[in-house]
């Protein structure tokens, strides 16, 4: 069983009388162990289809599965839960909290899910040697280089053990040699059999990956899984 199922999934927005579909019928399937990104132009509909398959939103119609659970109808609240149990994110921009130090940002999560403070300190520090900032726990983030901030960013991604992380254009805010180290970084945690889920506008990155979703006016343009020799295979369109 797939690890997400959508099917026929549409998002439709109302705009001073003006209908926008910015999601046209989106059916697709990611495994357990994917390594995905979603890529497309601007305005395409790649980041709405991102916040629904990060329960960052909801669709208009069509089901969505996550590990087995049908969630298209859940309410802001399970939404959150899920989201805290399941899934970690990675922003292009880190959303760090500037007051907060290193290592009370990695801990957010697990506040929010009821750990007790040993317990949630003592795993921050893991999630960080996992990224090899521990030495860096007490500072704050404006005392950090931006590789460094998205490196505290994936360690509290990583925290809570989430079935799928999603990296949301992870390196379009930083330069070209830090940008390789966190996509590097991706890739080790592919191989340790996480589940990615990278939203990009670049090919380049794009084409490090397993399995390649390309999306244009709200719909599937393309549906690719390289594993087979490094080439492109199309996968079957979801039913």
């Amino acid at each position: 069983m797939p690890l997400v199922e959508l099917r026929d999934i549409h998002k439709v927005y109302h705009l001073g009388g003006e209908e926008i579909r910015a999601l046209d019928g989106v059916s697709l399937d990611i495994n357990e162990g994917d390594f995905c990104s979603i890529i497309g132009p601007s305005g395409s509909g790649k980041s709405t289809l991102m916040h629904i398959l990060g329960c960052l939103d909801s669709p208009t119609s069509g089901t969505l599965k996550l590990d087995g659970m049908e969630i298209q109808n859940a309410t802001p609240r399970q939404l959150a839960t899920i989201r805290n149990q399941k899934i970690g994110f990675v922003f292009q921009f880190f959303n760090l909290l500037p007051k907060l130090n290193v290592l009370q940002n990695v801990e957010l999560p697990m506040v929010y899910s009821g750990l007790g403070g040993r317990e949630r300190r003592e795993r921050a520090m893991e999630a960080l040697r996992h990224v090899e900032l521990e030495n860096r726990s007490k500072h704050r983030p404006s005392q950090l280089s931006g590789g460094q901030q998205q490196r505290v960013a994936i360690a509290r991604a990583l925290v809570n053990n989430p079935r799928i992380i999603f990296a949301d254009e992870p390196t379009g805010n930083l330069d070209s040699h830090t940008g390789e180290l966190i996509l590097d970084m991706f890739r080790g945690f592919h191989r340790e059999g996480r589940t990615i889920i990278l939203v990009t506008h670049d090919p380049e990155i794009a084409a490090l990956t397993s399995h390649k979703i390309e999306i244009r006016d709200g719909k599937i343009a393309a549906n690719l899984d390289r594993t087979l020799a490094g080439l492109d295979r199309p996968i079957p369109a979801a039913v």
